[in-house]
């Protein structure tokens, strides 16, 4: 895992984690707005973008490595934690194993409920269909299900073709595996859970689940949004959104 910050670090700190399939490059828009008031680390997840070279491992492992990130650079607390998607699942997992690492977390779009059939399928679907991530056509359908914008297409599609099959095979089984653990009752983080409407039932489920779990939250339902939507498409909103949850 690298991590990739601004300049200015007597700023209150602030880790966002990209979704799978996707490098810090998604969050530059995010980031321009947000490093005049924040210092912000945008951590590349193993077997992405500039850390291809090392496969993805697990939700756990990365959660792993980001608490310890935390304990040397920033004497074991910053200001706030988000994640869209696995980045989502990961903040998740550090939350259940530091109750006091963040005064605030954004969870967006994040599975807490295990799909069901992950184990079975996953390896022989990608043996099958690996190669399509380097076909140009499936990354252009791949990238609209991701909201990708299209001034950030061939980042994804070059970062697309150094992706391993070990890592995608991880990736996806650490996602739909992954299951809430009841020590994230005791957080004493203030969350913010944000799910849009337009997102798969058992992700709304998921956000529903965190809600009830956490002791201090807010859910914010995104009408006509789908997964990773508002953070990928919109930037000032999550920005704004973000900026509004901290102050209140």
């Amino acid at each position: 895992m690298r991590f990739q910050e601004t300049e200015n670090k007597n700023l209150p700190t602030i880790i966002l984690l990209h979704g799978g399939g996707l490098s810090s490059w998604a969050l530059t828009n995010v980031v321009e707005i947000l490093q005049v008031n924040y210092h912000v680390v945008t951590p590349i997840l193993d077997g992405y973008g500039e850390d291809s070279n090392h496969d993805f491992i697990s939700i756990e492992d990365s959660a792993q490595k980001l608490i310890s990130y935390i304990e040397q650079q920033h004497n074991g607390k910053v200001f706030a934690l988000g994640g869209l998607s696995i980045g989502a699942q990961i903040v998740t997992e550090v939350l259940t194993q530091r109750e006091n690492i963040a005064e605030f977390a954004i969870l967006e779009s994040a599975l807490v409920l295990p799909i069901k059939g992950t184990k079975a399928l996953t390896v022989p679907t990608f043996k099958l269909s690996y190669g399509l991530i380097k076909m140009r056509w499936f990354s252009k359908l791949q990238a609209k299900t991701l909201f990708v914008p299209d001034t950030m297409f061939e980042q994804y599609y070059s970062d697309s073709l150094k992706i391993s099959k070990q890592t995608l095979i991880n990736t996806t089984l650490s996602n739909g595996t992954y299951a809430l653990k009841n020590e994230i009752e005791k957080t004493k983080t203030k969350v913010l859970v944000i799910v849009g409407e337009k997102e798969i039932k058992l992700m709304r489920k998921s956000a529903e689940l965190l809600h009830g779990k956490i002791p201090n939250n807010k859910l914010i339902v995104l009408p006509n949004m789908g997964h990773g939507e508002l953070s990928m498409l919109h930037p000032m909103e999550y920005a704004e959104i973000l900026e509004e949850f901290f102050v209140k």
